[in-house]
């Protein structure tokens, strides 16, 4: 289609202009020589913690130590790193090690991300933690605190923080292109694992190769059943993950929070729920958060959709175009800007005609060196990180907020400064939780 090879022209150009863009300052970090390789502790060896890995790998860096409550999934890190010490248990390998290692990479079930997470930035040590930073509210501001109190390198694991796409949506609604940005709607193709389920019955045998307590955690127990939360299905269990919210958003949503800045919410409202149950997040759902207003834009309001649920197709939206699978649609005074995919990747404005002013805007941000180099450059005073935790635990926090929406069933109005539900009082219980003997490292 003519459109679709027009708006790839643009992106090309706006990212061939970036090119010569500087990178960021550094800033103050734990002294590491340039040339020195990183030590780097692996907090999850399978699924995203493997990605870890290899990304870690592949720039060089060592490992002297890694965890999975899972034996099984020690093969591949075992043989990248054979002198590398196996745990299953990162309270142990942390206590063994800390003064052995430059960073830790958490890539775990969403129950464990704040327990690894603040045991390491107590240690001194630089941290990397998978999206959503946390699992609960409380969680994310104690995390804001930590960055400011540990002075250490942070960074979270929304990797489209550190491509290209974000960044020209930053650059395209802060020049004004579509005018004051008055709604945003998400959305999301997950779940794609099972919720809205109850807890089944009975128990099974536990495998050798798993410590199913350690795997627990801070969670409260109850027995394993094969297939039911592991590997990979734990995210739609209320007690382990943070839902599709938790998994998608803080991708699909990354360019809400740095193009607006929208600070804390004023309320958070569950327009659908359909399919929830005590223990599992719904089958599908919308909500919709309301922020106030800054010296530089009015207040606006963000929807959320997941469960193949999306936003009706715009007015002025090309006969010939669709929404796309995945993404966003940022609704301004002058026009809207959609945008394909969780990273910003592929973005268009409607109408398709305002395209012709792309090339007039002034860049704004510089480019980044890659998601996880920025990190390794930061540790080694070299760079800085771009999705600290300064940054993504308020992004955290305020979708957390959703998911307690979401479980009260109602509209929540909200004190951020305060950290307090105002209008159902009972409902604060949902910001923490209660956490198992030996898994409370307390807050920042």
């Amino acid at each position: 289609m003519a459109g679709e090879t027009t708006r790839r022209s643009f992106l090309k150009t706006v990212a061939a202009a970036a090119g010569a863009a500087p990178l960021f300052l550094p800033r103050a970090a734990r002294a590491q020589a340039a040339s020195d390789r990183l030590n780097i502790a692996f907090v999850g060896t399978g699924g995203m913690g493997g990605a870890h890995v290899n990304e870690m790998g592949d720039l060089g860096q060592a490992c002297t130590c890694y965890c999975d409550v899972d034996s099984s999934r020690w093969g591949d890190i075992a043989k990248r790193f054979p002198d590398a010490r196996a745990y299953q248990d990162y309270r142990k390998m942390l206590d063994d090690n800390h003064d052995k290692i430059d960073g830790v990479m958490v890539g775990t079930p969403d129950h464990h991300h704040y327990p690894a997470t603040i045991m390491a930035m107590k240690y001194g040590l630089n941290v990397y933690t998978q999206k959503p930073l946390t699992q609960t509210v409380w969680e994310a501001r104690q995390l804001t605190r930590a960055a400011a109190k540990f002075k250490v390198v942070t960074q979270m694991g929304n990797q489209g923080h550190g491509g290209e796409g974000w960044r020209i949506v930053y650059e395209w609604v802060r020049n004004g292109l579509i005018g004051d940005v008055i709604e945003v709607h998400t959305w999301t193709n997950r779940p794609i694992w099972p919720q809205g389920l109850e807890r089944p019955q009975g128990e099974d045998p536990v495998p050798d190769n798993l410590d199913w307590d350690i795997w627990l955690g801070p969670a409260p127990k109850r027995p394993y059943k094969e297939g039911v939360y592991h590997p990979a299905k734990w995210r739609g269990w209320i007690d382990f993950g943070a839902g599709a919210l938790g998994d998608m958003a803080c991708h699909t949503m990354d360019g809400i929070f740095w193009a607006l800045e929208p600070g804390y919410p004023i309320a958070i409202e569950p327009i659908v729920v359909n399919g929830i149950t005590k223990e599992c997040y719904p089958n599908s759902s919308i909500v919709k958060w309301e922020f106030g207003p800054k010296y530089w834009r009015p207040a606006f309001t963000a929807y959320w959709y997941e469960g193949g649920l999306k936003p009706r197709r715009p007015q002025n939206l090309e006969p010939d175009r669709e929404l796309p699978f995945t993404g966003n649609l940022f609704i301004g005074t002058k026009a809207s800007l959609m945008v394909a995919g969780d990273y910003g990747d592929d973005m268009t404005t409607i109408p398709e005609s305002l395209l012709g002013q792309v090339g007039k805007l002034k860049q704004l941000l510089p480019r980044s060196v890659g998601h996880y180099r920025e990190w390794v450059e930061a540790i080694k005073g070299e760079n800085v990180t771009v999705s600290d935790f300064s940054y993504a635990a308020p992004m955290t926090e305020t979708i957390l907020l959703g998911n307690i929406a979401i479980i009260v069933g109602e509209r929540i109005e909200y004190d951020g400064p305060g950290m307090r539900i105002t209008n159902i009082p009972e409902a604060n219980r949902l910001l923490s939780k209660a956490y198992g003997k030996g898994w409370d490292f307390g807050g920042a």
